[in-house]
């Protein structure tokens, strides 16, 4: 696939040039325009590897015991050393039985099925991280309206956060400032029978949060996103900023645990430093890349396709030792 209209690569400069066996990647991705997919594209091709940028919602599959296959466009997709799975939240649940389909072709995943579908079922991955320890914001979640007034005194009053659990993007997330808007947005919310989760707001935070983008053991990247004035959510689609930050070592240990819990091999971890230490907000399994790539002047996307080398010759390694 040509890239003309490709980013330019981030300076970096940490990176060794070694002979790697050249790989067959396909690309799981919807929009092959977009920075993330550029990136990824260039990096691949730019280390001596074919990628293919691949709509997952085009594809289809025979499950058939003897006959696995992916089409796709009406051709069977063969040949994949590895597959990067770039699944957005809306489509998650076709992404991941296509993403599952490779696995079982033995195709090696960069973040595997099992572990995007973890993350992206907030309840789930914060009971999750909460069972293993890991700093968290007081959390609520309720069914009846009769026990909002007791969720919200549990969460500790308002302030407070209401997140839809469906949410992505800083979209469906409403902070309370009093406890009747608490209780009313809770009723109104519920009312519709939306899923939602209340958790306490960390005022210290001052509207800024920590993107800790992990890959494999390692905090490769760190950044600072902070809100717009009038603002709280320091999501960069809502027009937050983002710069340099240099994070503490508990900071740094949590951020590669919680992606550890989840079972991703990549992951943008959201981490706010409160009061009594960080607490993760939430763990993505397809971090965007022009954010902190722009802030932080690293080749992210290079990094990706190194771990990926890498690790898809251990496993096929593995596959052969076991075959």
């Amino acid at each position: 696939m040509s890239t003309p209209d490709a980013p330019p690569k981030p300076v970096d400069g940490l990176h060794e040039t070694v002979a790697v066996t050249p790989m067959k990647i396909a690309l799981l991705s919807r929009d092959p325009t977009i920075y993330s997919t550029n990136r990824l594209v260039q990096a691949a091709q730019q280390r001596g590897h074919e990628i293919r940028v691949i709509d997952v919602l085009r594809c289809y599959m025979n499950i058939t015991t003897h006959a696995q296959s992916i089409h796709y466009k009406g051709e069977e997709l063969k040949g994949f050393d590895a597959v990067i799975p770039r699944i957005g939240a809306s489509v998650t649940f076709y992404g991941a039985a296509v993403l599952r389909q490779f696995e079982m072709m033995g195709v090696y995943a960069l973040n595997e099925s099992v572990a995007i579908a973890r993350a992206r079922d907030k309840l789930r991955s914060l009971q999750l991280l909460s069972r293993k320890g890991i700093g968290l914001p007081i959390t609520g979640f309720a069914h009846a309206p009769d026990d909002v007034e007791d969720l919200i005194k549990m969460i500790g009053g308002a302030p407070l956060v209401i997140k839809l659990l469906e949410g992505t993007q800083g979209i469906g997330v409403v902070l309370a400032e009093t406890e009747q808007a608490a209780k009313s947005l809770i009723e109104a919310f519920m009312g519709l029978r939306a899923n939602i989760l209340v958790q306490e707001y960390i005022k210290e935070a001052e509207g800024a949060d920590i993107r800790c983008f992990v890959i494999g053991d390692k905090v490769v990247a760190a950044i600072k996103r902070q809100a717009k004035p009038g603002e709280f959510r320091s999501n960069l689609h809502r027009g937050g900023t983002a710069s340099l930050i240099r994070i503490t070592p508990e900071e740094r240990s949590t951020a590669v645990r919680a992606a550890r819990i989840m079972g991703l091999n990549v992951a943008g971890v959201d981490v706010l430093r409160s009061h009594h230490g960080p607490v993760v907000l939430e763990v993505n399994s397809t971090p965007g890349l022009e954010g902190i790539e722009t802030a932080t002047s690293k080749d992210i996307a290079g990094r990706m396709i190194e771990y990926l080398e890498k690790n898809a010759a251990l496993a096929k390694t593995r596959a052969h030792r076991q075959a």
